[in-house]
């Protein structure tokens, strides 16, 4: 499944990474809906779950995220809806890990 988030907050260390490999990060921006897939090995085998996905978050929850890779680049975002399948452009689809 996908969880689509709207970006609230991020800081600056985002767009300043430029290793080929984080270069994704440059594209995080407030305000933008990012989609998020749950898959193995990240899904927990028991609930079938993704540790953030916001399951339990009340609408309009703030919640915390921080990138692979590079921990200085991290934000809030809020819930917006989960889905069976992302539909998100591939420069605003990220995996849980």
């Amino acid at each position: 499944y996908c969880v689509e988030f709207k970006t609230e907050s991020l800081s600056h260390h985002c767009a300043l990474e430029n290793r080929p490999y984080a270069r994704w990060m440059q594209y995080l921006r407030e305000g933008h809906t990012v989609c998020v897939a749950c898959q193995p090995p990240a899904m927990n085998t028991d609930t079938h779950r993704c540790s953030g996905d916001g399951h339990n978050a009340d609408r309009g929850k703030i919640l915390h995220w921080e990138a692979v890779g590079n921990s200085q680049c991290q934000g809030t975002w809020k819930k917006i809806r989960q889905l069976e399948h992302c539909s998100c452009p591939l420069v605003h689809s990220f995996i849980f890990t």
